[in-house]
């Protein structure tokens, strides 16, 4: 698959990293220690091969004592829209979470995809950096709890090729690896009131945000009432849903199949 190039954007927030960093003195491996991030993301950001986000940025400034000129400068280049409009408030409650739980009846969830499953998914280089960029919450310092439930018939669904899809399904495996993540497996069945995938983050004050998939994007909500019917319609697919031990070995099968 080739590569994709850096879009002008990114290219020139990236041109800007590297200045003030230059300009610091500091090399990519301390500001890399200072933000509490991988050499290598430094590296991305700079060559503009991943779209960081905000408070990203505003570490970077703390980080480089700059102010807010890394915050200013991703407003002018960055702030473009890389999500779907309903997606957008999520998004940030996302990146501010402690407990996240998501629903998904057709594809990996996005904070858990690969880039080759991701790229034949979505339809712009800007929408693909924006997914790139969610996971890093992953990673961060203080990460946030991951809880997914996945309907069966995802990791049965080709998307991009077998080769994309085994190289995914492993990627989902090595995830279930990390402490802050947990994954299970929801055989195919009738759940009653599920109607679509969904996600739901809690934040540290207990105020919770949930994303609803609709035929025409989705829905944001922060009603009471929706939050009750989709996090009781959460309990019931775990309830339901292979325990994690087992979730494993499906996906291990999973491998297998796509290996064949």
């Amino acid at each position: 698959m080739a590569k994709r190039k850096p879009s002008p954007a990114l290219k020139a927030f990236g041109a800007e990293v590297r200045r003030l960093r230059e300009d610091a003195g500091i090399t990519r491996t301390e500001l890399a220690h200072r933000v509490a991030v991988t050499p290598s993301y430094i590296s991305q950001v700079e060559s503009g091969n991943t779209r960081c986000r905000k408070d990203f940025a505003q570490r970077l400034d703390h980080a480089l004592e700059t102010g807010d000129q890394l915050t200013a400068s991703w407003a002018r280049h960055l702030r473009a829209a890389s999500y779907p409009k309903f997606f957008a408030d999520y998004s940030e409650a996302e990146s501010s979470a402690d407990l996240l739980r998501a629903y998904e009846a057709t594809f990996v969830p996005g904070l858990l995809q690969t880039k080759e499953y991701a790229h034949v998914l979505l339809l712009s280089e800007a929408a693909l950096d924006a997914r790139l960029s969610r996971q890093q919450i992953l990673f961060r310092e203080t990460p946030p709890r991951l809880i997914v439930v996945i309907d069966e018939s995802v990791l049965m669904r080709e998307v991009g090729g077998p080769g994309v899809m085994r190289d995914q399904c492993e990627h989902l495996l090595k995830a279930t690896e990390r402490e802050n993540i947990l994954v299970q497996i929801a055989p195919i069945a009738y759940y009653r009131g599920v109607s679509g995938s969904f996600n739901i983050a809690t934040q540290p004050t207990g105020e919770e945000l949930v994303s609803l998939e609709t035929s025409t994007g989705g829905v944001t909500s922060d009603d009471s009432r929706d939050i009750l019917t989709v996090v009781g319609e959460f309990a019931e697919l775990q309830a339901r849903a292979l325990s994690v031990t087992d979730s494993r070995d499906f996906i291990r099968k999973a491998i297998d199949r796509w290996t064949m």
